[in-house]
């Protein structure tokens, strides 16, 4: 496994859109997912350690982001047949394992991946109203793949302010994980 950290937040950057099928085993657009008040795109897998250290978390944070009209969305990218444990039957049982509130896509040509930029699993960007990326950060600190005691849930603070306001905070830590595995 290769650690990577995802690059600074491009403040403005307009949200792609896309057409992927989820584990529902029904496809989604960007219109059926986008929030009145922001959107969190999430690039997930998952086998990765780093996912897994949050999984539990992360969906709370994606339930709890409802409350302020953010809605959320995760999209696995990663390639199934050298790693089969991101297969869609695995995809699937994953999303009902750790009680997914959000739909959880399978991006199998890549192409939504690149759009993005994504680099990693997670790798967290958060939009605003005006889908313009706000937040391209961390969960939350962890070392060890544990969370920092007396941590704070940064994506959760962010994507509530960037719901109030539209606007991220200035200053944002990578999120770090594994890479995506490309084809």
């Amino acid at each position: 496994m290769a650690l990577e950290k995802t690059p600074i937040c491009n403040f403005g950057e307009k949200i792609y859109d896309f057409n992927l099928k989820s584990v529902d085993e029904k496809n989604y657009t960007l219109k059926d997912i986008a929030g009145k008040n922001g959107t969190l795109v999430m690039f997930i897998c998952n086998h990765c350690p780093y996912v897994k250290a949050i999984i539990k978390e992360l969906s709370s944070t994606a339930l709890s982001l409802k409350k302020y009209n953010v809605n959320s969305v995760a999209i696995m990218s990663n390639d199934t047949v050298n790693y089969p444990d991101d297969s869609f039957d695995n995809m699937k049982k994953f999303a009902q394992e750790n009680h997914f509130s959000f739909p959880y896509l399978f991006d199998e040509t890549q192409e939504i991946a690149k759009k993005y930029g994504a680099v990693c699993t997670p790798d967290f960007f958060g939009y605003n109203s005006n889908h313009e990326l706000q937040y391209r950060g961390r969960l939350r600190e962890m070392k060890d793949l544990v969370p920092v005691d007396g941590g704070k849930n940064e994506l959760m603070e962010a994507m509530i302010e960037i719901s109030q306001s539209k606007n991220g905070p200035i200053n944002q830590y990578p999120s770090m994980g594994c890479n995506i595995k490309w084809k």
